[in-house]
């Protein structure tokens, strides 16, 4: 009977620090999942203030200069000539890219905080993640297209005799630069945010 009662004490003994075991790492994991979360928001934030930044900066770029065209005699003919980003579609598709990615990411803050009430199935944790990679391919576009049209413009080309502008239009390049730079904080920070849902998915699964 003595032997008995050691067994049993034994096992419950073991079925203890197992249970504590099982809770040490409960608390453990939910300690994790929230320095996630609030990674995860921190990110969203500054990758909304990037491409708004970058959205602001660009839309609000104009520059206008007045040159010497031609000389008439000793008399010159002066133009004014005015830059800004409705004059080139990539411009334009960078405007609307950030912008867009910037109410993407003020969307989710919202369905980030109250989305789990109305969502039963838990679809939520999926739809998010293929969002931010759709709005990332998105900023990656514009962010490249006025990339492209920025080293045009500072550099020209040679070969099809496109005259650079930067050199008459410095303000209105240096402003377009800040907002490209602005555009590919925030598109790092979106690849960043998608990388964090890729590890983090499985785990809540679990």
């Amino acid at each position: 009977m003595a032997h008995g009662k050691g067994v049993a004490n034994n096992v419950e003994a073991g079925n203890g620090n197992r249970v504590g075991d099982g809770d040490h790492q409960m608390q453990r994991k939910s300690k994790n999942n929230n320095v996630i979360i609030w990674l995860h928001f921190v990110l969203r934030v500054f990758a909304f203030l990037a491409s708004l930044g970058a959205t602001l900066v660009m839309a609000l770029n104009k520059e206008k200069k007045t040159i010497v065209v031609a000389t008439i005699g000793t008399t010159p003919i002066q133009a004014t000539l005015t830059a800004n980003f409705q004059q080139t579609p990539a411009f334009v598709f960078f405007v609307i890219a950030n912008g867009m990615v910037s109410l993407h990411n003020l969307l989710m803050f919202v369905v980030e905080l109250i989305g789990h009430k109305f969502d039963h199935k838990g679809h939520r944790l999926s739809v998010i993640p293929i969002l931010d990679m759709l709005n990332a391919v998105l900023l990656s576009g514009g962010t490249n297209a006025a990339l492209f049209m920025g080293q045009l413009g500072r550099d020209g080309n040679s070969h099809a005799r496109w005259n650079k502008i930067c050199d008459k239009f410095d303000s209105f390049c240096n402003h377009g630069s800040i907002a490209i730079i602005a555009s590919s904080v925030g598109l790092l920070l979106m690849l960043t945010l998608n990388t964090i849902a890729i590890f983090k998915h499985p785990q809540q699964h679990k």
